[in-house]
């Protein structure tokens, strides 16, 4: 079942696979509760209806969620969805001990002794907590970014160990750090988790594992019944105090290895003082594990247990009346020279034998040895020539294994390098089978994403896989194309991915159709090659907009990048609702100045918009009369402003209870500005007889008569209106600015009153 993109459990959302092994796969995963990311662990379908396997799957992942320490993965929670059972951990942002392994191991000795450091400390921790790890490997062992070690699956293994360790799938990825007591399938304890230890320790120290195999059975029974290469014979660059510590923990007997995580993590954190660097070697006398030949003893009880292929007597037991010609040495008819004939034939054969092999062994100590050249890396045919020239034999048959880093029939591990061994010594040599290769699918018509998720599970890098876009009329991100071709195999490491890919038709972009007609927007659908939408793709709907002009535009809105062909659906004013009320206003409007002209602009608002302009007129002579008609919505009003000459000289309001109550109409009226006129001067003194002014010109500041008459100043000429009121001396005389003729009031009326 694909997981990417589901929600488990309504908490934690998947977004990709970044592991797996033979029992269950892991993803990395965003805890939407908590805001972080986590590692799922979901157990693999396979093992849902194991009913014994999930009991025990929960109960040690429960377990050991007990364990809180800075190098031990933390366990979040243990649930299950349907049949999928899962574990949430800690993420780790970093790579696992493998991966740093298969890019630049051998490494240094004091990086591999504090990772084996951090490790062991997990360990005891874990062991005081009487939890046995069971599954220590690179895989296992989580490289943070800043160096921080962290292990993971702890307890997991007892439940691999318990129901599946006959299914080879589930046993390939730990066979190579099975402890000799885990490939026997007995208990295994403390110290199987530090013989797993000391097998990362020596691949960190050596890039090599102990003991490879053409099958994990062969692999198990080496860990049974062989030695191994020491680490430094295969790299002589590692301390005799670190090469000790892996002996120790890598002994076949659980009795000679450290007694605790505690003592080899106190090893660990001392081996590289100086003092210690160049210890003497770590030799055991007798390893209760090594195959023996038990001699033969003449004698009753003896030969009795002998027979029996054992010297305790425990296996077997001799009955002498079974074999009565073994206790009847003078059997009557027994021929007495057959035995000294038979002696006699075993004693000269052993002595010939004795002689051949004294012989052989002082042809071979006379044997001149050689180095053994370093062959990793060369082809096999290279490597059995550079062998051949150097006196030393290829082991057949060379074992040969997938290798995801050599290609086919590379040399890429060898027996014996970096020593000198007797010409005619046997080399073992590892040939690469190439990488596990695929087989291609027919990805024709999937989703290119979904595509590229499958081949990122499988390990191909995301920057291997590639598309190329084309116009089609298939579903854009449709994959339309693909290289390498279906059923083509392919290598996941190296090969580059091709897909040709949908961009879906031609884009353009969606024009704008709100406010338009109803008939000139299905004309720019039309012209745009575009098809209205299901059931006419027009929607009638009531609104304040005029009936038939476009109120919306689904599911493209404007500028929205379209393609011909696709469906557009209108939303049409059906006109205004039921509860709209109607008003009309007329307005008689007369200019500012009785028999002037004025320009009139008239605005009103309603619920149709806000500052609609109704009529822009110039009004002369009389008055003229402009209806405007509102409409008026619910809880709103209308309001109407008269503009004249450019300034608001009146604005009408009607709220809608008033116009849904009332009148449809009202009328409104405004009126201009009357001329003002000056009231009568009743004069202060009584008439004075009337004389005939003598018109002269003057010099501007004349004294006035009593009566305030002067000349203005300037040319004109005639009477001022100065007003002295019989006031000799300096009375008010007109100014006039125009060539004002005598009899006028000083030129153009902006007299002011001169000194009279």
């Amino acid at each position: 079942m694909n997981m990417i993109g589901h929600e488990l459990s309504g908490r934690y959302e998947i977004i990709t696979r970044i592991g797996g092994g033979g029992m269950a796969l892991v993803y990395k995963a965003h805890d939407i509760l908590l805001n972080r990311y986590v590692a799922i662990k979901v157990l693999r379908q396979q093992f849902v209806h194991d009913e014994e396997f999930i009991r025990r799957f929960r109960r040690e992942a429960q377990s050991a969620a007990s364990l809180s320490h800075p190098n031990v993965v933390s366990i979040y929670d243990v649930g299950q969805e349907d049949e999928t059972h899962y574990i949430v951990m800690e993420y780790v942002e970093g790579q696992n001990l493998n991966e740093i392994i298969l890019e630049r191991a051998p490494l240094q000795t004091d990086e591999a002794v504090g990772i084996a450091i951090q490790i062991c400390d997990a360990l005891e921790h874990a062991h005081h907590n009487q939890i046995i790890h069971r599954d220590i490997k690179p895989h296992n062992i989580l490289i943070g970014k800043h160096g921080r070690v962290k292990v993971t699956d702890f307890g997991i293994a007892r439940a691999v160990t318990s129901s599946t360790i006959t299914q080879t799938g589930s046993v390939i990825g730990s066979v190579h750090y099975f402890s000799p007591e885990h490939a026997k399938g007995v208990s295994t304890g403390e110290k199987s988790d530090l013989y797993s230890l000391g097998i990362v320790l020596y691949q960190m120290l050596t890039g090599r594992l102990p003991f490879l195999g053409e099958s994990p059975i062969s692999v198990a029974l080496k860990h049974l019944q062989e030695s191994f290469e020491e680490p430094r014979v295969v790299n002589p660059h590692i301390p005799q105090s670190v090469e000790n510590i892996i002996m120790r923990s890598m002994r076949k007997n659980p009795s000679e290895r450290y007694e605790s995580a505690t003592e080899m993590v106190h090893d660990l954190e001392t081996c590289l003082q100086p003092d210690r660097l160049n210890e003497s070697k770590y030799v055991v006398d007798n390893d209760m594990e090594a195959t023996r030949v038990m001699p033969a003893i003449r004698g009753s009880g003896e030969r009795t247990r002998a027979l029996a292929g054992d010297d305790t007597g425990t296996f077997g037991s001799y009955d002498a009346a079974k074999h009565p010609e073994e206790s009847s040495a003078g059997k009557p008819g027994r021929k007495k020279w057959v035995k000294p004939l038979v002696t006699i034939g075993v004693t000269i054969a052993s002595l010939a034998l004795l002689i051949w092999g004294f012989l052989f062994f002082l042809d071979y100590i006379d044997m001149e040895e050689v180095d053994v050249p370093y062959v990793v890396g060369l082809t096999e045919q290279d490597a059995r020539t550079m062998l051949e020239e150097h006196g030393l034999k290829v082991q057949e048959p060379p074992n040969r294994e997938v290798n995801e880093e050599f290609e086919k029939g590379y040399v890429f591990q060898q027996t014996k390098q970096n020593t000198k061994v007797k010409q005619g010594a046997l080399i073992q040599l590892y040939v690469s089978l190439g990488p596990k290769l695929e087989r291609m699918e027919d990805y024709t018509g999937q989703r290119f994403t979904d595509v590229r998720q499958k081949l990122i599970d499988l390990g191909v890098e995301q920057d291997r896989i590639k598309q190329e876009e084309v116009h089609d009329q298939q579903e854009p991100g449709r994959i339309l194309g693909q290289r390498p071709a279906p059923d083509e195999e392919f290598d996941p490491t190296k090969t580059e991915f091709v897909f040709t890919v949908s961009q879906g038709l031609e884009t353009f972009a969606m024009p704008n159709l709100i406010g338009k007609s109803r008939d000139e927007a299905i004309r720019i659908i039309q012209d745009h090659e575009l098809k209205l939408g299901p059931g006419g793709g027009i929607i009638d709907e009531g609104s304040y907009k005029t009936q038939g002009e476009v109120l919306d535009q689904s599911p493209y809105k404007p500028n929205d990048p379209v393609s011909k062909g696709m469906e557009v659906s209108i939303t049409v004013s059906s006109g205004f609702p039921a509860d709209a009320v109607e008003h009309i206003f007329n307005i008689e409007v007369f200019p500012t100045q009785s028999g002037g002209a004025s320009e009139v602009r008239i605005v009103y608002s309603d619920a149709t918009g806000e500052n609609i302009e109704a009529a822009r007129q110039t009004v002369s002579g009389g008055s003229q009369t402009f209806s405007v008609k509102a409409i008026i919505k619910p809880d709103s009003e209308a309001r109407v402003t008269v503009y004249r000459d450019g300034t608001p000289v009146h604005t009408i309001y009607r709220a809608y209870n008033d116009a849904k109550s009332g009148s449809k109409t009202s009328q409104e009226t405004v009126l201009g500005e009357e001329e003002p006129v000056p009231p009568p001067v009743e004069p202060e003194n009584p008439p004075v007889e009337e004389f005939e002014p003598v018109f002269e010109e003057t010099e501007g500041n004349q004294p006035g008569d009593n009566n305030g008459n002067g000349n203005g100043n300037g040319n004109g000429r005639g009477k001022g209106n100065g007003n002295g009121n019989n006031q000799s001396g300096n009375g008010f005389e007109q100014q006039s600015e125009g060539n004002a003729e005598g009899g006028n009031d000083g030129g153009d009326g902006n007299n002011e009153g001169g000194n009279g």
